[in-house]
């Protein structure tokens, strides 16, 4: 089972099921992929989603993340700090790190340094690139 760390962007985009990110969201519902979580990005998410849409929005958007069979909750140990751009990036590169998932998927241009490194490894992906792997 492929392994996906998702950036908040990301998951933004999947919500609206007229947006043609809304695949991600039918992928994740399907089990096509396990999406790696922590409390750090749960938070985030919350955040993001209160602002975007409403408090009860991201309260079943949520529910339904930690609820699935799919979810794997896993926290980051160690602070890489890889991202100087955008140091608040940096939870979803630890996790990807901690958990060794096969993407961390995203369209924010902050990420593009981890495509430099050797080690520690991180497949940073943009959504797009990450949908087209499940034709």
């Amino acid at each position: 089972m492929r392994r996906a760390v998702i950036d908040t962007n990301c998951l933004l985009a999947s919500l609206n099921c007229n947006s043609p990110y809304h695949r991600l969201y039918q992928l994740f519902a399907s089990e096509a992929f396990d999406w790696i979580l922590s409390n750090e990005i749960l938070t985030e998410y919350e955040e993001v989603l209160t602002r975007e849409y409403t408090a009860s929005t991201a309260k079943q958007v949520l529910e339904i993340l930690l609820a699935a069979p799919n979810t794997v909750q896993q926290e980051a140990y160690y602070k890489w700090q890889l991202i100087e751009a955008d140091p608040d990036d940096n939870k979803f590169t630890d996790v990807a790190i901690a958990a060794t998932a096969d993407y961390l998927v995203t369209n924010d241009q902050h990420f593009e340094v981890l495509k430099q490194l050797e080690f520690p490894r991180v497949p940073v992906v943009s959504l797009q690139e990450f949908l087209g792997n499940f034709r």
